[in-house]
């Protein structure tokens, strides 16, 4: 009987702090090996990686060959990269800034283009990757009629895309990550854009999504409707971030107040007994206004561990996860993404990161058995 097809599982090394290439390379060495030890001691582990522009700079410069080597030597791969957060994402207020430079920007598509660059280096040939980025900005930021400029940086990081498919073989996607308050919230808001955008028929399969089950769980979106609007309309999944966000009832809403932070955006979406959904740009925002009833849900953007189900205080969106993972083609690659666990309650944090990073692979592993 031949073998059932594994699912490629990995987890996003934006939960490590580090800018510089130095810092981001001493995180991999320190937490690689344990993680593969522990979840794929006998396949090659494939690696999550976050670069910000500094560090992607800095390895282009240089280093990208020996850290090569160093992938074979711990029988790892890079088959994506978050191409997110373009600058400091730990240890200060990111909040908003995060979706800075956005798409309106030639420094994002400088970024991205250089991103790509690095992913065919590391890739075989005919290998496959993805590139996660911005779901174009924060919707706060952007004014009417930009959507001419955004479309002419995005294709110019799609044309990179297609001469490095045509030059070296590499088949790379850039993929778009809804989020609440972005200028993309939902997969309906991806479809309309993409159709907007009108991209060159040879282009269209360099563009899909970064399937966030955290963001779209806070939008009340139903897993298989996800899947068939996107296949619908042709749209690529890049890859899937399995990750789960709080959920709360308004008269439990307190329970929320020790995921209070000031370093990252907390969007909160609140669904009304009627169905109506209220949304809210950071949780203090949603604690401080929203008058709702008791049995009103909240769900709050702050990545908990994938084995959290709920507590005595809360709840989570894992359902979502769980929903979507029984539909999905193997092929899809899964990257655990809780980069909070720095700003985590401590009761949450228990046994130290890459304790934590293995029982979430685990917890994904078991699922997709």
């Amino acid at each position: 009987m031949p073998e059932v097809q594994r699912s490629l599982i990995t987890y996003c090394s934006n939960i490590h702090p580090g800018e510089s290439w130095g810092e981001t390379f001493a995180a991999l060495k320190e937490h690689i090996p344990k993680v593969k030890a522990a979840v794929a001691p006998k396949r090659p582990f494939p690696i999550g990686l976050r670069l910000s522009a500094r560090a992607a700079g800095e390895l282009a410069a240089g280093p990208a060959a020996p850290f090569a080597r160093w992938l074979r030597e711990q029988d790892c791969f890079v088959p994506t990269i978050n191409g997110f957060p373009f600058g400091a994402f730990h240890g200060s207020r990111v909040k908003e800034a995060v979706y800075l430079p956005d798409w309106r920007s030639p420094e994002r598509a400088d970024y991205t283009k250089k991103l790509a660059t690095l992913l065919a280096g590391w890739l075989p040939v005919a290998g496959s990757g993805s590139i996660s980025t911005v779901p174009i900005g924060f919707k706060a930021h952007f004014a009417a009629g930009e959507h001419l400029l955004v479309r002419e940086r995005l294709l110019a990081v799609l044309l990179h895309l297609e001469r490095l498919r045509q030059e070296q073989g590499v088949d790379i996607v850039l993929a778009l990550e809804p989020e609440p308050a972005c200028v993309l919230e939902t997969t309906a808001d991806l479809v309309r854009f993409l159709e907007r955008m009108n991209f060159p028929h040879t282009l269209q399969n360099r563009i899909g999504i970064c399937l966030d089950c955290c963001h779209l769980a806070l939008q009340f979106e139903e897993p298989a409707q996800v899947l068939s609007t996107l296949a619908g309309a042709g749209i690529r999944i890049g890859k899937v971030q399995v990750s789960s966000a709080l959920s709360v009832r308004h008269d439990r809403r307190e329970f929320l107040s020790p995921f209070l932070e000031p370093c990252y955006l907390h969007q909160v979406v609140v669904r009304g007994a009627n169905g109506e959904l209220t949304r809210y740009q950071d949780l203090p925002d949603a604690l401080q206004r929203h008058r709702g009833e008791g049995g009103d849900e909240w769900r709050c953007h702050f990545h908990v561990p994938l084995f959290v189900e709920r507590t005595g205080e809360f709840g989570t969106t894992r359902i979502f996860a769980e929903k979507l993972l029984s539909r999905l083609d193997r092929q899809v690659l899964l990257e655990v993404e809780t980069y909070t666990w720095g700003v985590l309650p401590p009761q949450l944090r228990e046994g130290g990161v890459t304790e934590s990073i293995i029982r979430e692979i685990r917890w994904l592993q078991e699922k997709m058995a």
